[in-house]
């Protein structure tokens, strides 16, 4: 392989970069009626993007969707890290991820989206050909491949998938799930859906998560304990969205950022305080919201505002 196939390889990882919400939109006569594993596409590394796909945008099959029923969850087993896709940090569209150096005690929620027949029979990060047949999800810092139970919130139905693919790059989504695992979990055709992504260990796959954590940039203190929370169990159907503009250990600065946010304009923000292993943690969020629709255009507006980056917060 030559040294600028290399580089684009590499570069794979964007091209989950567009993935959000979808839902499907008819399809006529397409490849996209192969049973699962077929993969009758032509990759070429070397095109530009808008080049690379046999479709300029992404959906699913024709309605019904598949019997999901039929499709074997993949079984955890250790495997050595992917050759491709696991740098320890990379940048896509101007922001900086750092990849885990392994999987266990990561449990995160927020919104998952999906991708689907644009992407079916291309390589994923991981040089492996995408199925959106089988039971895989993308994720931005997990190594690759991992494991990982995923569960709707807002019906209590989970999957098992393997992670072999980076995305999604999307500030608000926290993983892009195959075709499949999104039809098994009921995120389509919605297109988006409130989830826990709570990573296995292979070599123990029924252990609980001791000490949960996120996967993100080093974070504050206080940030990083508020992370843990989300690992709090949540009675289906009880998740709701807020956007988290910050957390803080002291109340003042709470109160401050607060003052900043109703002066900006913002409407439905407020303080919640709660103790986490004998700290009070004060988080400054709006909402609840709606749904992922509303979470981004408020997310989009904040950012305009000049507050930062808000975080997704799914919680009672």
């Amino acid at each position: 392989m030559t040294a600028l196939v290399r580089l684009l390889v590499l570069a794979a990882c964007v091209l989950l970069a567009a993935c959000a919400s979808r839902a499907p939109r008819p399809a006529g006569n397409r490849s996209d009626q192969a049973p699962a594993g077929t993969h009758d596409a032509v990759d070429d590394l070397r095109k530009p993007q808008s080049q690379r796909y046999r479709q300029g945008s992404d959906d699913g099959p024709a309605a019904p969707p598949i019997d999901v029923s039929k499709i074997p969850e993949p079984v955890p087993k250790v495997e050595p890290r992917a050759r491709y896709g696991n740098k320890d940090r990379y940048e896509v569209l101007g922001k900086s991820y750092r990849v885990l150096p392994d999987a266990r005690g990561y449990v995160e929620r927020g919104i998952a989206s999906w991708y689907g027949n644009k992407f079916h029979g291309y390589l994923t990060s991981s040089l492996e050909k995408y199925d959106m047949y089988a039971f895989s999800a993308a994720h931005k810092t997990l190594p690759l491949p991992s494991y990982a139970r995923v569960t709707n919130l807002d019906n209590g139905r989970s999957v098992v998938v393997r992670i072999n693919d980076r995305g999604p790059f999307h500030d608000n989504r926290v993983i892009d799930l195959s075709y499949a695992a999104a039809v098994k979990l009921g995120v389509w055709p919605k297109g988006t859906g409130l989830v826990e992504v709570r990573a296995i260990d292979p070599a123990h796959p029924d252990a609980a998560v001791a000490s949960p954590r996120a996967a993100a940039q080093p974070l504050p203190p206080s940030v990083a304990v508020e992370r843990a929370l989300d690992a709090t169990p949540l009675p289906v159907g009880s998740a709701r969205i807020y956007l988290q503009l910050g957390a803080y250990g002291e109340r003042a600065n709470a109160e401050r950022a607060l003052a900043n946010a109703q002066r900006a304009g913002l409407r439905e923000v407020s303080i919640a305080s709660v103790a986490v292993d004998g700290r009070t943690i004060h988080r400054v969020r709006v909402g609840p919201l709606a749904d992922a629709n509303a979470a981004d255009a408020l997310g989009a507006r904040i950012e305009k505002l000049g507050l930062g980056t808000p975080r997704v917060a799914i919680e009672r």
